[in-house]
């Protein structure tokens, strides 16, 4: 049985990508900062007949928590197939980028740019004992810099610290993507599209379900996959 971690995943879009991995027989240790919260998600996702989860106590932005979780999980498997870097924060208003507070610029980097790094670093030798390792970095198209250009983008002084940090986030994802091209990863930056979820207030157009799918794509994809893109639906411009 293959193996996930997923940050963030006591709730939202990592508790729906967690549900559907364990309903195609991945063993999925749910990643949470609250120890309880956390095991409240192992036991809903019991209570609907799955038995294939575990709760794997991490704070992304905590590197002591971050090398815990992995000798946590290092006594539990003898190798990581799929890592999903899930949690994320959308930060405070106003983030006009002019104006924005730095701590909140910094807030939000630590946990979508920085927490994304050093959870990738810590795992990745783990990760490395699978035959197909995989990394999905969920991502933003407010990430995209082509998105940021056009005129039509209604975003504009609303996410900006956000947006910045995806779009590190996807520069993480491509030079870590060149880097591990020759040792069979796959590596990518998936956005689930605008979702409903505490992140945003619950003010997205399409429902966890919908957004987990995209994440769950990619994450079970192996073989001749393309690594170090952005996608969705379709491939998405940097």
């Amino acid at each position: 049985m293959k193996t996930v971690l997923i940050t963030g995943a006591n709730k939202g879009i990592g508790f729906e990508t967690a549900k559907q991995l364990a309903q195609l027989g991945y063993f999925v240790y749910l990643g949470s900062r609250e120890e309880a919260n956390g095991l409240d998600a192992v036991n809903k996702l019991n209570q609907l007949g799955i038995s294939n989860v575990a709760l794997i106590e991490i704070d992304v932005t905590n590197i002591d928590s971050i090398k815990k979780a992995k000798q946590e999980l290092e006594s539990k498997i003898g190798a990581l197939d799929v890592l999903i870097n899930n949690a994320g924060i959308a930060g405070e208003q106003p983030q006009n980028i002019s104006v924005g507070a730095m701590e909140n610029l910094r807030k939000v980097f630590e946990t979508n740019f920085f927490g994304v790094v050093q959870t990738t670093q810590q795992f990745i030798s783990l990760l490395k004992k699978s035959s197909e390792p995989v990394i999905v970095n969920v991502s933003s198209e407010l990430g995209s810099l082509t998105v940021h250009s056009s005129t039509q983008n209604p975003n504009y002084g609303i996410y900006d610290a956000y947006s910045c940090s995806k779009t590190a986030l996807n520069a993480f994802t491509v030079l870590l993507a060149n880097e591990m091209r020759n040792a069979n990863f796959k590596i990518n930056s998936v956005s689930p599209g605008y979702t409903a979820t505490d992140l945003n207030q619950h003010q997205g157009t399409q429902t966890v379900e919908e957004g987990a799918k995209y994440i769950v794509k990619f994450a079970i994809s192996g073989g001749d996959t393309v690594t170090g893109k952005f996608f969705r639906e379709e491939e998405i411009p940097w």
